[in-house]
């Protein structure tokens, strides 16, 4: 009977020590990276005023976006993260290589961005609401049920 006490105790302390590892290791940091950023090398081979569109697709990828006014440049983003606990996801490093065209798609400029040069702006999906607003299919489906009259329904309108 003596043995009892003793396993308890310590499965106990095993059970504790389980707890505090969890939860501190809930308490860690999670960083995650999105996107893609071409290496500074294949950078190097893009020459200003000689390279196209096609060009620069073949040496460096296909872009993450492009300019939505006259396909004006494309942009290769990339955005590092941290989530703490609870706490709200936190874009700690963000860099945005664009590489604008001329109206003829040679290359005109090449710049890369980053945080230090401005605000975050968060790269969201918008979402076109439609006129209907929040009603249910139910109300949809009885809502002009008042609308119509017998009159027009046997063709006396």
């Amino acid at each position: 009977m003596r043995g009892r006490p003793r396993t308890t105790r310590r499965a106990m302390a095993l059970v504790v020590a389980l707890g505090v590892t969890l939860a501190t290791g809930a308490c860690t940091a999670q960083y995650r990276s999105h996107g893609w950023m071409p290496s500074e090398e294949d950078l190097q081979q893009i020459v200003p005023g000689i390279d196209t569109r096609e060009s620069v697709e073949d040496l460096v990828g296909v872009p993450t976006t492009s300019g939505v006014l006259n396909d004006s440049g494309y942009y290769y983003i990339q955005s590092d993260t941290r989530q703490f606990a609870w706490q709200r996801t936190e874009v700690v490093d963000r860099r945005i290589l664009a590489i604008t065209f001329d109206e003829a798609g040679v290359v005109q400029n090449i710049a890369t961005y980053g945080l230090e040069d401005g605000r975050v702006v968060p790269l969201t999906r918008r979402v076109t609401e439609t006129s209907d607003g929040d009603i249910g299919f139910i109300r949809k489906l009885f809502g002009n049920i008042g609308g119509i009259n017998a009159g027009q329904l046997l063709g006396g309108g």
